[in-house]
């Protein structure tokens, strides 16, 4: 299976040039809406073709090499819609450092079936094979990667309950402890020694995306769903289901369909609170106390 290593470029203007032909030059740069850690460009050629562009400083260039990866996992499974990544490299000139350039995707709104089809095709892309994405171990990822602007441990692991705890919830906890009090510290240690009762090993291991919400997909002008900037790596399909009940949700035709492609085992409402108090502590540590009822709240759930 393809690593996700991407072609790497001097510069954006001999990436252009690589990809699409000596003679193709920009003739306008255009910013769009990308997201709050990188800025973004549609890239307009002299011919007419158009490009989508991610820059950001040169120290953050592991960003794109980790998106580049997680986009290729995804497309190798052959199930679902990724952009496809063009290169990357660290000076694109006025538009700033480090860039990863890729497919340009013409946005629709979602049309009659798209939500039953995206759906299937999440259930099928988790039932797909993970082989030689978590070198050692049956969870995990080729290497770590990142959960919006925070590093994500990806170090495989046998067992998924012992991947969740160690490179998910620990972390995050670590970095949240001066947010939390002594009892909401002790609650969560006694949460992390009952992680064995509370989740469960899957029948198979899934490929995810990682941060599968309403703003990480996409309705394209073929009218079917594709997924952008992932935080990828091999766990518990129910994790990326999770994520996407966190904020509001998407339409009940979505998860009926998924659930006829490949069935939820039962007790999943409640282990869905103890993956989704990863994202919400990845929010904390990102953006602050905003995030800190929820967090304190599953805590205190389950660990009171």
């Amino acid at each position: 299976m393809d690593d996700g290593r991407t072609r790497h470029y001097a510069s954006l203007q001999e990436a252009v040039a690589a990809v699409f032909g000596n003679g193709a030059r920009i003739v306008q740069a255009e910013r769009v809406f990308g997201g709050d850690i990188n800025q973004a460009y549609r890239l307009t050629l002299a011919d007419g073709r158009r490009v989508f562009l991610k820059a950001n400083r040169k120290e953050n260039a592991p960003f794109f090499a980790a998106e580049a990866a997680g986009l290729a996992a995804i497309a190798g499974t052959g199930e679902i819609g990724t952009p496809q990544v063009f290169g990357s490299g660290e000076d694109c000139g006025e538009l700033g450092g480090a860039f990863l350039m890729m497919e340009f995707l013409e946005k629709k709104k979602p049309g009659a079936g798209f939500w039953e089809a995206f759906g299937r095709q999440l259930a099928r892309m988790h039932q797909a094979g993970t082989e030689g994405l978590a070198p050692g171990g049956k969870f995990g990822f080729l290497e770590d990667n990142f959960i919006g602007a925070g590093r994500q441990v990806n170090t495989p692991h046998g067992s998924w309950v012992s991947f969740f705890r160690d490179c998910r919830l620990r972390p995050q906890l670590r970095q949240a402890a001066r947010y939390l009090g002594s009892r909401e510290r002790q609650g969560a240690e006694r949460l992390l020694e009952r992680l064995d009762d509370i989740l469960e090993e899957p029948v198979r291991p899934s490929l995810l995306h990682g941060d599968l919400w309403s703003g990480n997909f996409l309705a394209g002008a073929d009218g079917r769903a594709w997924l952008i900037d992932p935080a990828a790596y091999v766990g518990h399909a129910e994790a990326d289901l999770a994520m996407t009940e966190l904020f509001g949700g998407f339409p009940q035709r979505f998860y009926d369909a998924y659930r006829e492609e490949f069935p939820v085992r039962e007790g999943y409402p409640r282990r869905r609170e103890v993956y989704n108090l990863y994202h919400l502590l990845n929010h904390l540590n990102l953006f602050g106390s905003a995030y800190l009822a929820a967090v304190k709240g599953i805590i205190q759930e389950f660990a009171p």
